[in-house]
């Protein structure tokens, strides 16, 4: 049986992570309050993300950057997309 959160993205109760996807205190934060779908809506924005700010995820300063974006996107105010960002059409 797969364990449910009460999910902070969605608002409800869904499928929680099988493990903590990052390290720290953050990383438990997210294994108790997020579920698999939310996770995978943050992977699609820190891909969007890097791919606008032109970030290199092995630099300090970029992986400082997006651990502040992923605890405002899910416990925050959310992280927003830079001004020129054009999602794809689809």
């Amino acid at each position: 049986m797969s364990r449910t959160v009460n999910c902070v993205l969605l608002g409800n109760e869904a499928e929680g992570l099988d493990y903590a996807p990052y390290p720290g205190d953050l990383g438990q934060r997210i294994y108790d309050n997020v579920s698999k779908e939310a996770w995978q809506r943050w992977l699609a924005h820190q891909t969007m993300l890097i791919n606008e700010y032109r970030l290199t995820p092995i630099e300090p300063e970029a992986r400082k950057f997006l651990e502040t974006e992923m605890e405002k996107f899910f416990f925050g105010e959310g992280s927003a997309a830079p001004k020129e960002f054009v999602p794809p059409s689809e």
